[in-house]
């Protein structure tokens, strides 16, 4: 079974099928929020952007989740978003860009990664990308859409630790390709992650991948 998503599509129409899985998982991020519940690790109080021309992946899981964090001065917060999960994928053209905001007498400043453009695609391994926003043309193989999310076996097992709805909305596929990426993340795991032709650059003002 083939599906696709054609166009520049805003997350929030995007992936309209994991509204359930958020809203079943509002409970856990009250509890977390209280310091009920312990995530894998709290994210830092800034989301990064990432762009690719083209991401090829090999068993997919999708799911909602509450990523616990804080924000940049230093109060505790809880942050919905979709968990993409790929037991491997192959990146094109990655640029991932973080800006700091309010230095003192700085301003802003941009740390910007760029890597998989020489020839040889950013390589992943059980990778996982907790994800606000996304933008992008999807092609999905062999996909089940409603499984539970524990049971969602076609990706890499929730990991240990994050604060998910076990039994909450899942979708899952054989593979996944998707162009033209435009995403904001609040963090990225991997098992391995290989970034060939490396370039970071630090900078002064606003400047992103999109």
């Amino acid at each position: 079974m083939e599906s696709q998503v054609r166009g520049g599509t805003r997350w929030k129409r995007f992936a309209v099928v994991m509204v359930p899985s958020v809203a079943a998982t509002a409970a856990i991020g009250v509890a977390l929020a209280q310091g009920a519940l312990a995530a894998s690790f709290s994210v830092s109080g800034q989301s990064f952007k990432v762009t690719a021309d083209k991401l090829e992946g090999k068993g997919f899981a999708q799911y909602g989740a509450i990523d616990s964090g804080y924000t940049l001065d230093g109060k505790k917060t809880a942050h919905p978003v979709a968990v993409s999960s790929f037991k491997s994928a192959d990146i094109t053209k990655m640029c991932q860009s973080v800006v700091t905001p309010n230095i003192p007498l700085i301003g802003s400043v941009s740390l910007v990664l760029r890597a998989g453009g020489n020839g040889t695609p950013v390589h992943a391994d059980n990778l996982y990308i907790d994800v606000e926003d996304l933008e992008a043309d999807a092609t999905f193989r062999g996909i089940d859409i409603g499984v539970a999310a524990k049971d969602a076996a076609k990706g890499p097992k929730i990991k240990q630790g994050e604060t998910v709805n076990p039994y909450g909305f899942a979708q899952q596929a054989n593979s996944a390709t998707l162009t033209g990426v435009k995403q904001t993340a609040w963090a990225t795991t991997a098992g391995t992650f290989k970034l060939s032709g490396l370039k970071m650059s630090l900078s002064t003002g606003v400047k992103e991948c999109y």
